[in-house]
């Protein structure tokens, strides 16, 4: 990733990270978290592509490994983001924008599920059981409810500032087509450009072999006609 995308990335997940463990995680609320570090992933993933939210998704699940109140392996919600960046990422259009929220909300909604479902997998794998004793079915639903009614505050945002640094490859197009316009233009009109002026070289160019190759047949009909009235004269 370049560097402007490197470091937005860095400051957003920071904040997020800062916000999810201060604030969010001390709401109590029945069931699940809002996670809004999954929401600023999937936000740069919608915008970065599939490479970049696979990266951001890791870098983002790795601080959230390491951060203090985390009792679980680390690695685990690495894993975890990076696998849901990547496919949030496949999402992105050519267009690099969506026409509508549409996708976006239904790819927060498939994010929220998915990334409980295989932190709850990973956690059995390594014999964490907490998700069981909770309840996964109490859990998935709440999750997904959260992240949906935080997701209209959150990913918009997150996504106008990461577009701000994005070059807009149809831009340059524009302003070079553009130009490339102007100058088609001047060298229609003629103005001192020699495109403008070849037509008229051409043109002239065959007014004189015109006029050349008349005016060598108008002199042979000349000598002939003058060569038959000598002949009548000497005759």
């Amino acid at each position: 990733m370049r560097v402007s995308r490197t470091l937005l990335a860095t400051i957003l997940v920071t904040v997020a990270l800062i916000v999810q463990v201060t604030v969010l995680a001390r709401l109590g609320l029945p069931g699940a978290t809002p996670d809004l570090l999954l929401l600023t992933v999937l936000a740069l993933a919608l915008v970065y592509g599939h490479v970049g939210g696979c990266l951001v998704g890791f870098f983002a699940g790795l601080l959230a490994d390491l951060a203090p109140p985390a009792d679980h392996a680390v690695g685990r919600y690495a894993l975890v983001l990076c696998v849901i960046g990547y496919a949030a990422g496949l999402t992105r259009p050519e267009t690099g924008q969506h026409r509508s929220a549409t996708v976006p909300m239904l790819v927060v909604a498939a994010g929220a599920a998915s990334s409980t479902l295989l932190y709850a997998g990973v956690g059995a794998l390594v014999g964490d059981t907490a998700a069981r004793d909770v309840g996964l079915g109490s859990l998935l639903l709440t999750a997904t409810l959260y992240d949906l009614l935080l997701a209209p505050f959150v990913v918009p945002l997150v996504m106008a500032m990461a577009r701000r640094l994005e070059s807009d490859p149809l831009s340059g197009e524009h302003k070079s087509g553009g130009g490339g316009g102007d100058s088609a233009v001047s060298w229609l009109k003629g103005g001192g450009s020699p495109r403008g002026r070849g037509p008229r070289r051409i043109r002239y160019g065959k007014a004189a072999r015109l006029g050349g190759t008349r005016s060598t047949l108008l002199s042979r009909s000349a000598r002939n006609r003058a060569g038959r009235i000598k002949g009548v004269k000497r005759l």
